[in-house]
Formats: C-alpha cells, structure tokens, sequence
C-alpha cells in the first residue's frame, strides 16, 4: 500500500521536504551518497523528501552541513518585510522525533544567532546520541519542567530557570526527565552552519 504525505500547503513538514530535496538535485547528490555521507539510508533520506519521516536534530545537522546551509535554513520559509511579530502558532517547526518538538523563532534578517524552542513530551529527547555541530556559543534555559543535559562526560539536572552554556564542539543532548512536558530555550551564536548556499540558491530561483 502506498504511504501518503500527511501534509498541507502550509505543513512545515512539506517546506522541509521540498528543500532537502531542491537542495540534494541543485548539488547533484544522488540519495546513496547523501546517505553515506550522513551515516542514513537511501531509503530513509528518500522517505524524509516526501514528507513520510521525521529525522533527529543530529541527522538534520548532518545533512544541512553537506549543503554548507544550516538547520534553521530547513524550515525557515520566512523573509524580509515580514511582520517582526511571531506568534506562537506561526512558529516554523520540525516534525515530532525522539518525542521532541523543535521551532524555530530567529528570522530574516537577523542571521547572527539562532534561537529554538524545544518541547519534550515525557521521556523525549533531542536524540539518543550526544551529538556536535561546529564550535560556536550555546545557551540552553529551561523555560518549564525538568530536563537533563549530558554534557560530554557529565550530566546537569536542571529546573525551570535554570541555564548552562557550553560550546557547541562538546558532545551534548537534552532529555526530559520530569512527570510532565518540558520546554527548552537554545540560543547559539554564531550559527554553526553558513546560510551562503541558500542565500545563492534563492537568487538563482529569482
């Protein structure tokens, strides 16, 4: 039986779909060489571009870099002259994985940070490996519940208020581990990956 995207013009999860896949055929990637330049499968990275699967950050991480792009570039549709007003609703997101929700809430034209809010159901996570992306400033501040942070070989428990910063170089992941949803605030600066080729790619399609 064959899967059908569940998804609408204005899925985030189509917008993420659409650019990973602009983004392997403007490069002339096939999928079996994306996939063993990201530790996936074709069959995965297949499934991601029609909008079938969710990915991890790490695994989305590791795509954007061979694009030279970032994470945040994935879902972003946003440009300049929009209303600087983002409301809750508005907020591009990455599909549900490890019983986590990422959004993103930094926009165009402001490229010198980038800042998420993740949601953790119960038990989720950012991923079930600690994971790097480049060696930049980031502030992680829970805004509700209780999470840990693994932070190479250490571990911090940490409450609603409480934050830790760390360079993005160092091997980390967040996991809920509180009775309830958990909401966490990340903000790295630079961002660890250029937004170059997606800027020359927009140009082009202009």
């Amino acid at each position: 039986m064959t899967q059908t995207p569940l998804m609408d013009d204005a899925d985030p999860t189509r917008l993420v779909a659409e650019r990973l896949h602009r983004l392997r055929k403007a490069n002339g990637i096939s999928l079996r060489k994306l996939a063993e330049a990201t530790g996936t499968s074709a069959s995965f990275l297949s499934q991601l571009e029609r909008g079938l699967t969710g990915a991890s950050t790490s695994t989305l991480i590791r795509i954007a870099n061979c694009f030279g792009t970032s994470i945040s570039e994935l879902f972003s549709g946003v440009e300049t002259g929009q209303n600087p007003v983002l409301r809750r609703a508005q907020r591009p997101s990455l599909p549900v994985m490890n019983g986590q929700r990422k959004m993103l809430l930094s926009r165009r034209p402001l490229t010198h940070f980038e800042t998420y809010i993740a949601e953790f159901e119960v038990g989720g996570s950012s991923g079930d490996e600690l994971y790097t992306h480049g060696d930049s400033h980031e502030m992680i501040l829970v805004m509700q519940g209780r999470v840990r942070l693994d932070l190479g070989a250490d571990s911090h428990d940490l409450e609603e208020g409480d934050s830790v910063e760390y360079a993005t170089s160092v091997p980390h992941r967040v996991v809920n581990i509180g009775d309830g949803p958990a909401e966490v605030l990340f903000m790295i600066s630079p961002p660890t990956s250029t937004a170059k080729y997606l800027d020359d790619f927009r140009q082009k399609g202009d």
